[in-house]
């Protein structure tokens, strides 16, 4: 008889509950679910649940995180020509989700990875909105590959919009499932890509930003940490900025991206504050628009930006912010195996980004 070491049988555990989980929210809903019958299913202890588990909105993000990755997510045939072309090929792999006419109410929402009813307090629905925009700035790096080199107009708001019109189309296939055509909407995508939006760049508290402070400290970077744009292991050890963000702070990721110069990974680690459920709540939403992402663009489409999540805290201890929150916002430059430049508070991904080995950023300018 083989014995299963405990980290095994820890994962036979989730899996059985995750399989008791995925059936019970398919056939009850997420509101009429009961960890009761969950445990029933799984055979199992109402107990053992709650010890992989610490409740049922995080069972539910589980079981969506699973159902993404469990998502194909080959590269794109051939990659797209236009801006608009782009578009309507992201939007056509998105669309895929929408459930049939005759699936069950429940059954749909788990296909939609339906948030309504599951994140329904103050800090869930501001972590989403921060999440929106990280998702926002990730399409919108890749339709900037689109354009010519040198002359790539910033496509956030463009991202937004884009994102506004697939997510309003998922709440009403969720509301009143068969109305309208997805390929209208594919369509309606790819004419958004001929909106002068004169989307720019240009946050007005930067150069008000303090400078980083200078510093020669060793770099011990947490290796394991993967990849949420292409899956791949990230190498911290790399020359660049490694920036923690709390889920509250996480717009200011586009900083890191902005301000980075050529060549140098950008690495932004998101700091979950210790609930699992704000950690799965990313996963849930960057896997699944990356998954969408990667059967149109390229994997270059991001250059050197990698996204992390800090569940543990690794990360965040070991640039010096061993108490990070929702609120963290603190970043470190490193060069050569070095840290050379840190940073906290708002602003701190562009003044580390803008910091030189022994020095830190220009002078910030007096508020008016």
């Amino acid at each position: 008889m083989v014995r299963l070491t405990r980290a095994q049988q820890q994962a036979r555990t989730r899996a059985s509950v995750l399989a008791a989980a995925r059936q019970e929210f398919i056939e009850q809903g997420y509101a009429l679910a009961k960890i009761d019958r969950i445990a029933e299913r799984a055979e199992m202890t109402r107990g053992a649940v709650y010890s992989n588990f610490p409740g049922k909105q995080a069972l539910y993000l589980a079981v969506l995180v699973e159902m993404v990755e469990q998502t194909g997510t080959a590269g794109p045939v051939e990659p797209p020509r236009s801006l608009g072309g782009a578009l309507g090929a992201f939007a056509r792999a998105w669309l895929e989700r929408l459930p049939l006419v005759d699936d069950t109410a429940s059954g749909g929402r788990l296909q939609l990875r339906s948030l309504v009813g599951v994140v329904d307090d103050e800090r869930g629905r501001a972590a989403l909105a921060e999440i929106a925009r990280l998702e926002a700035l990730l399409l919108a790096m890749a339709l900037e590959t689109c354009e010519p080199e040198g002359a790539a107009p910033r496509r956030v708001r463009l991202a937004e919009l884009v994102l506004t019109l697939l997510g309003g189309s998922g709440l009403l296939a969720e509301m009143a499932p068969g109305f309208g055509d997805p390929f209208d909407r594919a369509r309606a995508c790819e004419h958004l890509a001929g909106l002068d939006l004169a989307d720019t760049w240009a946050p007005p508290h930067l150069p008000y930003v303090g400078p980083a402070h200078p510093c020669r400290d060793p770099w011990a970077p947490p290796t394991g940490p993967a990849d949420l744009i292409t899956g791949d292991p990230v190498d911290l050890g790399a020359d660049g900025t490694v920036t923690v963000l709390g889920a509250q702070r996480l717009a200011a990721a586009e900083e890191a991206v902005r301000s980075a110069r050529p060549g140098d990974q950008v690495t932004v680690a998101v700091a979950t504050g210790g609930p699992a459920e704000t950690g799965d709540l990313v996963r849930l939403r960057v896997r699944d628009l990356t998954a969408c992402l990667r059967r149109v663009f390229p994997p270059g489409a991001w250059g050197n930006v990698r996204l992390v999540v800090d569940d543990g805290a690794v990360a965040a201890a070991a640039i010096g912010v061993p108490g990070a929150d929702g609120e963290t916002e603190a970043a470190v430059r490193v060069q050569s195996g070095t840290i050379v430049a840190r940073a906290s508070g708002r602003g701190a991904a562009h003044a580390a980004a803008a910091a030189t080995a022994g020095h830190g950023a220009p002078p910030r300018r007096s508020a008016p």
